[in-house]
């Protein structure tokens, strides 16, 4: 009896579960490093590598079921990403908050192009 994970389906479907793992290892080390410009690129790598791997196990399930211990790393990995994905929000929320603090959106000390600080807004027609 062969094992489910030599056929070539499975062998290219745990090919791109691990392409997936790599990708959210090295997201992760980019944000335990703060590096902004490494942030980018692996979250770009991961998105790419996760369309990727949707597309093979969506051409996957077409043909027949996946094996149960695919399913079960996919049902994995799946939660790595949710994890990195809420990781990403945290740092996101946090970046905000912080640049509120540095450059207030309400600064009613700044003046507007108008003159004044504060300006109603108008909509509709203009009134002579």
């Amino acid at each position: 009896m062969a094992d489910a994970l030599h056929t070539p389906t499975d062998t290219r479907l745990d090919a791109a579960l691990a392409a997936v793992e790599d990708r959210l290892n090295a997201l992760g080390e980019a944000l335990r490093e703060r590096d902004s410009v490494a942030i980018e690129q692996q979250a770009d790598a991961l998105h790419r590598t996760l369309t990727a791997a949707v597309d093979q196990f969506a051409q996957a399930a077409k043909r027949g079921p996946v094996s149960p211990a695919l399913r079960q790393r996919l049902a994995r990995t799946s939660g790595l990403v949710a994890a990195q994905r809420e990781s990403l929000s945290r740092a996101t929320a946090a970046l905000d908050r912080a640049m509120d603090v540095l450059l207030p959106r309400d600064a009613a000390s700044v003046y507007s192009p108008f003159g004044n600080a504060e300006r109603p807004a108008r909509g509709g027609a203009i009134q002579a």
